[in-house]
């Protein structure tokens, strides 16, 4: 005869790495920097005729976006769960990510076709404009990506808009650099050439990025989690437990592991035991905050998984 409960455990987030309110500080800021440097960058891109400048521009009009979007999703991301969405908004964070990563997409291609062009048909360019403009955006830039630093290390959202404010970065540090190529040697080329090094780099990024939300929207296992490593650490918790198995590990979002498992327990198992040895492990090892487990005191009651040759009676 066997017999089933479930227990279900949650903690709370470390508040160090997931501060709601911090965090819509700095991606506010950043958007506010970023679209001031754009306007500059537009004004300074079709006065000095530099398609490094108005790439870069055209980039912070993405990134003013994305970034605003950021904003939306880490305050959606603290409102509270409730009746039709029990875990409550995390998840959009990442789906703010998922989106900032495809948007890149579609400014790589803008920059590509625009370089090519220039490259071609290159025109005058007024150096002189385009180094001040560049120069202001890289500061601004590293003032951003500076602001942004911190983050979780698994906040797709933060590092969607650290991604932006990267590439935005780079834009102007190629601009800088193709300004003083033109003033210096005259290389006209070096405007649409730098551009689409850049644009190059973005796309790098941006397809780490995407890779990395969709294997969260995917309900992927963790980075650094080996769901076989976890089974065996839990099977060896305490001498209660004789096996270990329907065991899930996913992320919400970020910094927000959770698990789900059946612990099959031997007669003398004493349950309370069990359940604050597992929950230590998934806790200090592999930072599993929420843990639903099944005690099952005896063969598993769920058809697909009969649990045999591990000493239990």
């Amino acid at each position: 005869m066997s017999s089933a409960y479930v227990h279900h455990q949650h903690y709370h987030d470390r508040a160090h790495a997931r501060d709601p309110a911090s965090r819509r500080r700095k991606l506010l800021l950043a958007f506010v920097l970023t679209v001031l440097v754009m306007v500059v960058e537009v004004v300074g891109g079709v006065w000095s005729g530099s398609l490094a400048l108005l790439a870069d521009a055209g980039h912070m009009l993405v990134d003013a976006l994305a970034l605003l979007l950021a904003v939306v999703g880490a305050t959606m991301a603290a409102r509270p769960a409730d009746a039709r969405r029990s875990y409550g908004y995390g998840r959009m964070e990442v789906l703010v990510g998922f989106v900032n990563a495809l948007s890149q997409f579609v400014l790589v291609g803008w920059i590509i076709y625009e370089a090519v062009g220039r490259l071609l048909h290159p025109g005058p360019i007024l150096s002189g404009v385009m180094l001040v403009v560049a120069l202001a955006g890289l500061l601004v830039n590293v003032l951003v990506l500076r602001t942004l630093h911190g983050h979780a290390h698994d906040d797709v959202n933060m590092a969607g808009a650290r991604l932006h404010v990267l590439g935005d970065l780079l834009g102007s540090l190629a601009a800088v650099l193709a300004a003083l190529a033109i003033r210096w040697f005259g290389w006209l080329w070096a405007d649409p050439a730098l551009s689409l090094l850049v644009s190059l780099l973005i796309l790098g990024n941006a397809w780490a990025l995407l890779r990395r939300s969709a294997h969260i929207l995917l309900e992927g296992v963790p980075e650094g989690v080996d769901t076989a490593a976890v089974e065996q650490s839990l099977r060896s918790a305490d001498p209660g437990i004789c096996s270990i198995h329907h065991l899930h590990v996913w992320q919400l979002a970020s910094g927000s592991r959770m698990a789900t498992l059946h612990a099959e327990l031997n007669a003398s198992a004493d349950n309370a035991r069990v359940l604050q040895a597992i929950r230590q492990i998934l806790r200090e090892r592999y930072q599993i905050e929420h843990v639903t487990v099944q005690i099952d005191a005896g063969a598993c009651p769920d058809a697909t998984r009969r649990c045999a040759g591990h000493g239990c009676g």
